[in-house]
């Protein structure tokens, strides 16, 4: 089986890692029990699983390295939370190579994927992923994507034409400002589309900021659905990010049929700092994803509609 000292030596041995074993901080584990009934069949909407280098190099391109998780932690994080199901992304650090995503989904028994996929990704291997129960793709990745609202258009489109084909949403982690700029191409997919991580918002920006209007405008009208997950790349007012409440509420409001739950488990920093180099070690974040789940009753105090974001709409969406 493999092991945290395993997973080091292995990616030592591969040439990837270069800093010491002290940047080695294991995955986090929920500190904090759930405090309110999680009904049957919930599931964490968003998280990503790193797994052994031997088996699944990192692309050539990456510009992070992760520190690897086990199979078993993701079981134990999910046991911990009370939740059944899971989606686990493909991070960008394997480029469009989706073996280590459809590993933890099999090891999972219980999980569906979103891909990367690139215009050399055969329709064959679509096909196979969704099989396999994948159902849609990430086209744009926070640091790894374009910033430009105006690249992005060609990007959308050009998915929204293939991914149709083949029954595929399109997901996306990106800024207000290109939401802004692709919302009448959102408005007439013929595919599902999903943004993540509360859609970009910065929380000291307030229900004012320039996009968020558009954006409350997809999720109102039906035509894209948000996660609210990873509070801490909206806020730095942890532990319970209550600044991000707000825009909870407000997309709850706005049509809680269009609103999923996620822990972004394992918490990836991806962020760029002086220095840094693709090969150095991509830190954890010790995320309490228990506390963080007891949010949820504040931003939904309703348990019908809890059970909407954490059972019916990925039910829907992910075809559980």
């Amino acid at each position: 089986m493999l092991t945290r000292r395993n997973f080091v030596t292995g990616a030592i041995a591969t040439g990837v890692l270069l800093r010491t074993e002290a940047v080695f901080a294991k995955a986090s584990q929920p500190a904090t029990a759930v405090s309110f009934d999680i009904p049957p069949h919930a599931c964490d909407c968003h998280t990503h699983y790193y797994g052994d280098p031997h088996k699944f190099p990192l692309s050539p391109q990456h510009v992070n390295t992760p520190e690897g998780t086990l199979p078993e932690e993701m079981s134990a994080l999910h046991r911990a939370l009370h939740i059944e199901r899971v989606v686990i992304v493909t991070p960008t650090a394997y480029g469009a190579d989706n073996s280590a995503t459809l590993y933890g989904m099999k090891a999972h028994g219980n999980a569906r994927g979103i891909a990367v996929v690139n215009d050399k990704t055969p329709d064959s291997d679509f096909d196979a992923m969704y099989r396999a129960g994948v159902r849609g793709a990430r086209i744009i990745s926070g640091v790894s994507g374009p910033t430009d609202p105006a690249a992005v258009r060609p990007i959308y489109q050009a998915a929204m034409e293939r991914f149709k084909n083949h029954n595929w949403m399109i997901e996306l982690y990106t800024s207000l400002a290109v939401i802004s700029n692709i919302k009448d191409l959102v408005h007439a997919s013929p595919v599902p589309t999903v943004f993540d991580h509360f859609g970009g918002v910065q929380a000291s920006l307030g229900l004012e900021q320039p996009g968020f209007a558009d954006l409350l405008e997809l999720i109102r009208s039906g035509s894209a659905y948000v996660k609210i997950s990873g509070a801490y790349r909206s806020s730095t007012d942890g532990p319970d990010y209550p600044d991000v409440a707000p825009f909870a509420k407000a997309f709850i409001e706005a049509n809680p049929d269009r609103v999923l739950w996620g822990s972004d488990w394992p918490h990836p920093n991806s962020n760029p700092y002086p220095g840094r180099k693709p090969s150095d070690i991509m830190p954890l974040y010790p995320i309490d994803d228990g506390r963080l789940l007891n949010q949820l009753p504040i931003w939904a105090p309703d348990p019908a509609i809890r059970k909407k974001i954490l059972v019916d709409n990925p039910a829907r969406l992910y075809g559980f």
